[in-house]
């Protein structure tokens, strides 16, 4: 089972926590949440198994904030 261990304010930091978790050897999955307005700037949830999620929450976790 898939698991969201983050939720990113847009595409570009999705991307970029996928591949900082994939880098690490982690299987990764980005979804999209879809918002009421369309003008809206949109989240995007990134998922990884459930076996994976305290490797990946401590490897998020390392990231400087404002990044």
């Amino acid at each position: 089972m898939w698991t969201v261990v983050y939720i990113a304010s847009g595409k570009i930091e999705a991307e970029n926590i996928q591949r900082l978790l994939a880098g690490e050897g982690l299987l990764v999955k980005l979804r999209e949440i879809a918002l009421l307005e369309a003008d809206s700037n949109y989240s995007v949830e990134v998922l990884v198994p459930e076996l994976e999620v305290d490797e990946a929450m401590e490897i998020i976790n390392l990231i400087p904030e404002g990044r």
